[in-house]
């Protein structure tokens, strides 16, 4: 209890000291903007400046010319003040990636948020920033405005298009088995790319109607809207007739595996090769289940190509081994 005491203690502290260093540097930007709208100070000025904080505060890091230009560009960026935003939560090299990989206000606090909530890394956001998370979440074509009145902005969230499955390493249009192995396989960053709050239940889960017993590809549990999400995939093209077996076993788990009394109504995602817009906004239109479709990018052929085959490095590693064996 001491050690776990310890821990939050330290990290309140470390979460303090993160505040104030970001509460001066944007005062330092905030009053360089000031000076330079009223007094008409060019860039030099910064250089100038930057002199005088080392020489004044000689063992105080980060005044450099470059860290006093993105104390410059924080203030301009977020006129209000910074600890008073998402962006306030991150540590300083969060912010100078934001900085220089984002365009908009939008894009900045959008990843700023998300970094916030999800605890990424610099890398993690670096990710998301190279993947453009911000044009994918949200945009699974779907019928939630009709089958999930007054939820379905919330719903329409968790879903994103496309999805990332490069980590999949596979090309081309791989059989729809081969895909979802890959996926199992490649579980924790399958569960990444799908987003906060999705709980793996199982592959190939059976549900049986009748006398009969259907399977389906991955079913998932979303902990945050507290309901069941059916996947299904196919590895070409979204036709009419897959949102009608989509549907159906939204259906049955909604009958047969979800708890009325705890558990919202099932969701249905297909994750496709491709899709015609119009061809599903015809689909959704017969289904009165909240149904989503979004395609998938797997790794680039010419990628692909580039990288050794499983008999490549067989071949390599039995080659190292005689070697080393023979000495």
């Amino acid at each position: 209890m001491r050690r776990t005491s310890s821990v939050t203690e330290r990290d309140d502290a470390q979460l303090k000291a993160n505040t104030e260093m970001l509460r001066m540097y944007w005062d330092i930007g905030r009053t360089i903007v000031e000076r330079q709208e009223k007094e008409g100070w060019g860039t030099k000025v910064v250089a100038r400046l930057s002199v005088e904080l080392r020489s004044a505060f000689p063992n105080q890091r980060g005044f450099s010319r470059s860290n006093l230009n993105y104390m410059l560009k924080t203030a301009r960026v977020w006129p209000e003040q910074i600890v008073q935003q998402a962006a306030g939560k991150l540590p300083w090299g969060h912010l100078q990636l934001l900085m220089d990989k984002c365009d908009t206000r939008f894009e900045l606090d959008f990843y700023a948020q998300h970094a916030v909530h999800r605890g990424w890394s610099r890398d993690s956001l670096g990710s998301a920033i190279h993947r453009s998370l911000h044009l994918a979440q949200g945009a699974a074509a779907n019928n939630f405005r009709v089958s999930l009145p007054g939820k379905s902005e919330a719903v329409q969230e968790i879903f994103k298009d496309p999805y990332r499955l490069d980590f999949t390493e596979l090309s081309g249009r791989p059989a729809e088995r081969d895909l979802e192995n890959a996926l199992v396989a490649n579980l924790v960053q399958f569960l990444t790319e799908l987003g906060t709050g999705f709980a793996f239940v199982g592959r190939q889960y059976p549900i049986v109607v009748g006398d009969t017993e259907f399977r389906i590809d991955l079913l998932f549990y979303h902990c945050k809207l507290h309901c069941f999400v059916v996947l299904e995939l196919k590895t070409r093209k979204a036709r009419p007739e897959h949102f009608g077996q989509l549907g159906f076993y939204v259906s049955v788990v909604d009958d047969l595996v979800r708890d009325k009394e705890v558990d919202g109504p099932t969701l249905g995602i297909l994750i496709a090769e491709s899709r015609d817009r119009s061809v599903v906004e015809y689909a959704l239109r017969g289904h009165n289940q909240p149904l989503a479709v979004s395609t998938y990018a797997g790794l680039p052929d010419q990628v692909r190509e580039l990288m050794p085959s499983a008999e490549d490095l067989s071949r390599i590693a039995d080659e190292v081994l005689r070697e080393q064996s023979a000495e």
